[in-house]
């Protein structure tokens, strides 16, 4: 029966859809020991990096989340592709692992049941859980997703990754960590390796360095330029970016730095993405914590489509692709989408001929009023100035620059040396 229990879990997880998918590109190479790794941690590194376990044998979860790209995506496509031959779409853009997996809340969405509360509360925003639509409390079971999903890694049983893992360089070293009779369990052998993986995403320090200039600011260890803090101070003005009310960028009350995110759900009618294949089909909506992937309660809440939660932005200045359905490929453009989504919405929407700007176009037009247009600078209205101009972004670009690690750039560079030489040859 426990053993049935198990399968059941895996196939649920199989349903749910993908988490993390895979890149046309070679895995980089795993990151020079940061930290002191338990044992099951340094086996969990060494899965992390594997593309045998994948049906291709050609990616690993590095192949998306790469080291080099501070474990974020290594191209501009809006999704990556996996699957036995790589070319299985994904559904949406992927996220860097870096710095947040150690602290997301769970799923939380209090919600007043009291009619005179009901009547005196704004209603509070649903925050936590991991992935996009935050279906998952537990990064055991995120780090367990992507060796199952169809267009990822594309295991089609237990038995079949259980195989896989018996047969890796490092099988006897699962057989030290979780017992010599692992694998006469395929699903118990499946579950440590995910296990391992968590370890290896929590313990290393790759993946939470805090080596930014902003975190030698925070220190007072370096010094902002004036257009850094010029563009600090647009970011932060709730009269303006309001930025900071999602990506928070102050200290907590512990002291720690900040990640630049508050977990929260927030719909922000980003344009439909025609790069992604699933959206060739007019009736495909991706709808976040309404699914297609979530199906719980909150999935059944029609306030809640269209909703996904807020991305950190540390190291975003190096990435090519940007929000959920990786719609923008610049940081400028996305910061220009938003602040002059309402104030300029036919550069962003598309406009029927003789008809009207169809806003928030991605979703269906019965849960477009979900979509933010209370917030700063989400109020505003065509023919208003946004509230940035370009020489604003500029400064906010090079604020947000502050933001990445000081590795981030020798990592990049020394994969592109890597690639050049491999070219030559």
């Amino acid at each position: 029966m426990a053993m049935m229990r198990t399968l059941l879990l895996v196939g649920i997880l199989l349903s749910a859809g993908a988490l993390c998918v895979t890149a046309r590109m070679r895995a980089s190479a795993p990151p020079a020991e940061t930290s002191q790794l338990s044992p099951a941690a340094s086996l969990g590194k060494k899965i992390f990096f594997d593309p045998t376990l994948s049906a291709s044998g050609k990616m690993a979860c590095a192949t998306c989340h790469n080291p080099a790209y501070a474990y974020g995506p290594p191209n501009a496509s809006a999704v990556q592709y996996g699957g036995p031959h790589l070319k299985s779409s994904g559904y949406r853009a992927v996220p860097s692992l870096r710095y947040i997996l150690n602290y997301v809340p769970v799923w939380t969405h209090v919600q007043d049941t009291n009619p005179i509360e009901q009547l005196a509360e704004a209603d509070t925003a649903p925050t936590g859980g991991y992935t996009w639509d935050g279906r998952y409390n537990s990064l055991h079971a995120q780090a367990m997703l992507p060796f199952f999903s169809t267009v990822e890694m594309d295991n089609r049983s237990v038995n079949e990754l259980a195989t896989k893992l018996s047969q890796a360089s490092y099988a006897g070293e699962l057989r030290a960590v979780f017992g010599k009779d692992i694998f006469a369990q395929p699903a118990r052998a499946v579950a440590n390796a995910a296990l391992a993986v968590q370890q290896f995403e929590l313990q290393d320090n790759s993946f939470h360095p805090y080596t930014s200039k902003f975190d030698q600011w925070l220190d007072g260890k370096a010094t902002l330029t004036p257009q850094e803090l010029r563009g600090k101070q647009l970011f932060d003005n709730p009269n303006s970016g309001n930025c900071a009310s999602c990506h928070i960028d102050e200290r907590g009350a512990n002291g720690a730095h900040p990640l630049f995110t508050d977990f929260q759900f927030e719909a922000l009618g980003v344009p439909r993405n025609n790069e992604i294949p699933w959206n060739r089909d007019p009736r495909y909506h991706d709808m976040g914590l309404c699914g297609p992937f979530r199906k719980d309660a909150a999935s059944k809440d029609p306030a809640n489509c269209g909703l996904f939660r807020t991305p950190a932005l540390r190291n975003v200045a190096i990435r090519h692709v940007f929000f959920h359905n990786g719609r923008f490929h610049s940081l400028r453009e996305a910061l220009q989408f938003y602040v002059q989504r309402d104030t300029n919405p036919e550069k962003w929407y598309p406009v029927p001929p003789g008809g009207t700007v169809e806003k928030f176009n991605d979703l269906p037009a019965a849960d477009r009023k979900n979509v933010d247009t209370i917030d700063m600078p989400l109020d505003r209205h065509p023919g208003q100035k946004p509230v940035w101009n370009e020489h604003d972004i500029d400064d906010v670009i090079a604020f947000l620059k502050t933001l990445d690690d000081q590795d981030v750039p020798e990592r990049m560079n020394a994969l592109g040396a890597e690639t050049a030489h491999d070219s030559a040859k």
